[in-house]
């Protein structure tokens, strides 16, 4: 699974990376290095303007916009849910109720420096488990995009549909079986994208299960690499660069 990663890029950075042609530079995030489920995160996707639904579906938009990590279905009852729906699995995520109409219409990539994973280790043979959390990255340094799904959900004590209070919009990491440094870490990881697929994938209008399902076929392309670092970013609470300095396993 994914629980937790980094994100610190500038929104500036993204829009140029991403080709996004719609950002509001009103909207911001601060950068983390603890990125929690029921955090506000970047996500990338694309949209046809409301005003415009009605025409041939050409005009589509790329977005760099704030959702919050943890999708919340449009059925649910309670947004709680969402803190259950940080991961959707490769496998499975075209078919599962939570996801299955997001995956065929409302798909993005959330831009990532890296993320972590826990190892349970033992020191000796009396000693108790724990988990060791490790920082997993690209060697390049390049920005991840991992493959997300987003949603909308209506708050149903809110009258209005255009007051903003009316609207939650949340999102899902996809997750694969683990390979390079992840793999020798944690049998899962975050499904990242290559720059060649950014296109099909975000393209609302490519709805075609199979197709979109090829695209998630193996992990991004790049050599990951994986160091131990502090248990301090256990706590949700502790935030800044020093997280990932390395630590001794």
């Amino acid at each position: 699974m994914c629980g937790r990663y980094v994100s610190t890029r500038r929104p500036e950075d993204l829009v140029q990376h991403f080709r996004a042609t719609e950002w509001r530079p009103e909207e911001t995030l601060a950068p983390s290095w603890n990125v929690a489920p029921t955090d506000e995160v970047w996500a990338v996707l694309e949209r046809t303007p409301r005003e415009e639904r009605d025409g041939d579906g050409t005009s589509v938009r790329r977005e760099l916009r704030p959702l919050r990590w943890g999708l919340v279905p449009s059925w649910a009852k309670d947004v709680k849910i969402g803190a259950r729906m940080i991961n959707a699995r490769m496998e499975t995520v075209h078919e599962k109720p939570a996801f299955r109409r997001a995956f065929v219409k409302r798909r993005c990539l959330l831009p990532a420096d890296g993320f972590y994973e826990w190892q349970q280790i033992t020191s000796g043979d009396t000693a108790r488990p724990r988990k060791q959390p490790y920082f997993i990255h690209p060697e390049d340094g390049q920005v991840m995009a991992l493959a997300g799904l987003y949603e909308y959900w209506r708050n149903p004590e809110v009258a209005r549909d255009d007051d903003p209070a009316a609207w939650l919009t949340t999102c899902t990491i996809i997750t694969t079986e683990a390979t390079d440094a992840a793999g020798r870490v944690h049998p899962r990881m975050p499904l990242a994208l290559t720059t060649d697929h950014y296109d099909a994938w975000l393209d609302p209008r490519n709805q075609h299960p199979g197709e979109l399902r090829e695209l998630l076929g193996t992990p991004g392309d790049g050599h990951l690499g994986a160091r131990p670092v502090s248990s301090a970013v256990n706590d949700v609470r502790n935030n800044g660069p020093e997280l990932l300095e390395a630590a001794a396993p």
